[in-house]
């Protein structure tokens, strides 16, 4: 009886390609549900994509996290996402930021280092979870899910305490996003310091491409440019924890954990050359040919950002990570002030 019950939810079981099948069309389909939502009055100001991952949000408190189509949504979130960034590449005007860049990059350095030290000093006051509060100042700092994920076997993270981090990082970064965007049409800012503002001072990747989009193509390029400066500096950080953790650990081969190289920083580069330098000039190329390549962006980044709400468990938020939820909430308030007013 036993062998046949484990054979019957062996057969209930969806097979891989099944399941990564079904996880891509279900945050597709509720970005489908996001873009209607955003035909709705009163929602046409929020947006496709802030529509669709608060719907992601709400699913996921109400019918849990769908497992068995995990890996499918966990490759919208995470390589649909990229793939999307890479994509937006031409959209930049290199031109715009030439002049921008290397300030640009000197600031995200400064706000990663803020970051992490007020994040660590605000947990110790409030004598929060260390491991906790410290993966959310790398989060705060520099790129999020993606840089807790990178940080968190280096310093000898628990799964449970990683999970929490990402958690915390997608809903704040996510309320500090849509509030972007409703400050938007209040804010003395053009389209240009608006999106060094979101660049430089949201969480996530994706929320920056949520807050940037409302400031036109050359806001959110450059917003996109100023985050991925922090991204790119999440390689050298992770070097820097490594260096700290071999220093506690001597002789310990394992604190020598792997770095992902951010690729897609790479192909951002390369098609944004491309667009302002290439298409259009040597190579032409139709408006509407440019019009499809951008709908299918934002289709790409919509779908991402579902993955992205249906990783948001307010259960978590309960019990251990309340406090580190505050020191975080107050860093990321302070980081939004100060990166306003030296735009």
């Amino acid at each position: 009886m036993a062998m046949s019950n484990t054979n019957t939810q062996a057969s209930k079981r969806p097979s891989p390609q099944t399941a990564w099948s079904g996880g891509v069309a279900f945050t597709f389909l509720i970005a489908l549900l996001g873009y209607l939502l955003a035909m709705v009055p009163g929602f046409d100001h929020v947006g496709q994509l802030a529509c669709a991952i608060i719907i992601a949000i709400f699913y996921r408190q109400i019918f849990g996290y769908p497992e068995a189509i995990r890996t499918g949504i966990a490759f919208s979130s995470k390589r649909l996402l990229r793939a999307a960034i890479i994509l937006y590449g031409l959209k930049l005007n290199i031109d715009t930021v030439l002049s921008d860049g290397l300030g640009l990059l000197l600031r995200d350095a400064g706000v990663i280092v803020f970051a992490i030290f007020i994040t660590v000093w605000l947990a110790k006051a409030f004598k929060a979870d260390k491991t906790i509060s410290l993966l959310l100042g790398v989060g705060t700092g520099v790129c999020g899910a993606a840089a807790i994920a990178a940080v968190a076997p280096i310093i000898k993270s628990k799964d449970e305490d990683t999970a929490i981090g990402v958690g915390i990082i997608a809903l704040m970064g996510t309320v500090f996003a849509i509030g972007y965007t409703i400050l938007r049409p209040f804010l003395p800012l053009d389209a240009i310091q608006y999106g060094i503002w979101s660049g430089t001072s949201l969480h996530e990747v994706a929320h920056v491409a949520l807050a940037g989009a409302p400031a036109g193509e050359d806001g959110l390029a450059i917003a996109l440019l100023a985050k991925l400066g922090r991204v790119f500096l999440l390689v050298p950080l992770c070097f820097v924890f490594i260096y700290i953790m071999k220093r506690k650990n001597k002789g310990n081969e394992e604190t020598n954990a792997k770095i992902e190289f951010p690729w897609f920083l790479v192909g951002f580069i390369v098609l944004s050359l491309l667009g302002s330098y290439v298409f259009g000039h040597s190579i032409p190329v139709s408006e509407d040919v440019m019009n499809g390549v951008f709908t299918l962006t934002t289709w790409l980044l919509t779908a991402a950002m579902v993955g992205l709400g249906l990783n948001v468990s307010l259960k978590d938020l309960r019990t251990r990570a309340m406090r580190p939820l505050a020191a975080m909430t107050i860093t990321s308030i302070a980081l939004s002030i100060i990166v306003y007013f030296i735009v």
